[in-house]
């Protein structure tokens, strides 16, 4: 279903980060800011859809810390140069939740639901019904759909998944390219 036109200041958006805003280094962590290589189009899809959505949520698991291959602070200035970065082009990320726990059973590790609920406490507009998540796991579409949010995987480092997917509401190879997508959208409405 593309009802793209639907969304609007009322819509949150959710994103992941590594895979989707920035290049996932497989096997390993992002663990210091000369790592993160932001994904060619990604800064210009962030600031197409800050003009959309009215919240836009990073929702992150972060194991390198708990793991003590990085530190909090290492992530923290990773998170402050990527939103700078972001502003810097016009967008922007209202918050970042990470996940440094290492056990899966962690209430805030995706597929759990807890950085959403705090997304929630945080911002009391936040409707889950008229939110979107944006991931490149299928751990990042249960999260989503496990507090009801429309989802859409990006295949950057996954195969793309046949369709219709129980967990997939939409599928696009980047962030760009979905970005791109609503703007094609909301000239078509307009014209």
């Amino acid at each position: 279903m593309n009802n793209h036109s639907k969304y609007d200041k009322e819509w949150s958006l959710f994103l992941d980060r590594d895979g989707v805003i920035n290049e996932e280094i497989k096997g390993s962590y992002v663990t210091d800011w000369n790592e993160f290589k932001f994904y060619e189009g990604s800064r210009k899809a962030i600031a197409d859809l800050s003009r959309i959505f009215g919240r836009i949520i990073v929702v992150t698991n972060q194991r390198g810390v708990g793991r003590g291959i990085m530190q909090h602070e290492d992530l923290k200035l990773i998170h402050s140069n990527m939103q700078e970065e972001i502003a810097r082009n016009g967008g922007r990320i209202d918050r970042i939740y990470a996940c440094t726990a290492v056990e899966n059973e962690d209430i805030n590790r995706k597929p759990n639901t807890g950085m959403a609920h705090q997304a929630k406490e945080d911002f009391e507009t936040i409707d889950f019904k008229k939110s979107v998540m944006v991931g490149n796991n299928l751990s990042d579409m249960l999260f989503g759909k496990r507090v009801a949010m429309h989802t859409v995987f990006i295949s950057s480092t996954e195969l793309p998944h046949e369709l219709p997917h129980d967990m997939i509401d939409e599928q696009f190879s980047s962030l760009k390219e979905w970005a791109d997508s609503l703007q094609l959208t909301e000239l078509s409405v307009l014209n």
